[in-house]
């Protein structure tokens, strides 16, 4: 069974990756991304982070979060945004896929995949290259052609915060040029 070394950094900023079970596209649903959004918000109440950068996809979710000072747990973070998620998905009458005899030993349902992924931000070029990474990522798989088009991003937000120009990586009018940087980036988002 393979061994899995979490980064514990207290006050840390980490990349992460979580991606549906068997990667439905549970996210075209409205009604599942305004939970997310719901559960999010819950769960940042009673164990605060800072949420720098997001982009959901149909079958999974990138983000990269800023820990309180003294502060590295983002592992139980992740089981209470998963586990009141399924709960109330379940309970809304939301489906899930189906589920492996392991699964359902441990009393697991078939919502999402049983880890994430996770990545420290060691420093101020590797930050800027995954927010790039998370913010072209609906272009990489397909869905738009531009960051701008994607509603499900905070690439507006870091627009209005002057981290990136409106047309970034955008190929709306041929404008830009198509980025070169996302292979390299495979390994630190785990896909």
């Amino acid at each position: 069974m393979p061994q899995y070394e979490r980064s514990f950094q207290p006050g840390g900023t980490f990349f992460f990756t979580v991606v549906t079970n068997f990667r439905k596209p549970l996210f075209k649903s409205p009604a599942a991304r305004r939970l997310l959004g719901d559960v999010l918000r819950s769960v940042k109440v009673v164990k605060p982070f800072e949420n720098i950068a997001m982009v959901l996809l149909p079958d999974h979710l990138h983000c990269l979060w800023q820990l309180p000072e003294n502060d590295s747990d983002y592992s139980m973070r992740w089981k209470m945004i998963k586990g009141r998620f399924t709960k109330a998905w379940l309970a809304g009458g939301g489906k899930e896929t189906g589920r492996s005899h392991v699964r359902i030993r441990r009393a697991e349902r078939g919502v999402w995949q049983r880890r994430f992924w996770e990545h420290t931000v060691r420093d101020e070029e590797e930050l800027g290259r995954i927010l790039d990474y998370i913010h072209y990522n609906p272009v990489k798989h397909g869905h738009v052609r531009c960051p701008h088009d994607w509603p499900f991003s905070s690439f507006v937000e870091c627009v209005q915060k002057g981290w990136y120009q409106e047309d970034w990586a955008c190929c709306c009018d041929r404008q830009a040029e198509v980025p070169t940087w996302c292979v390299d980036m495979k390994e630190i988002a785990g896909e």
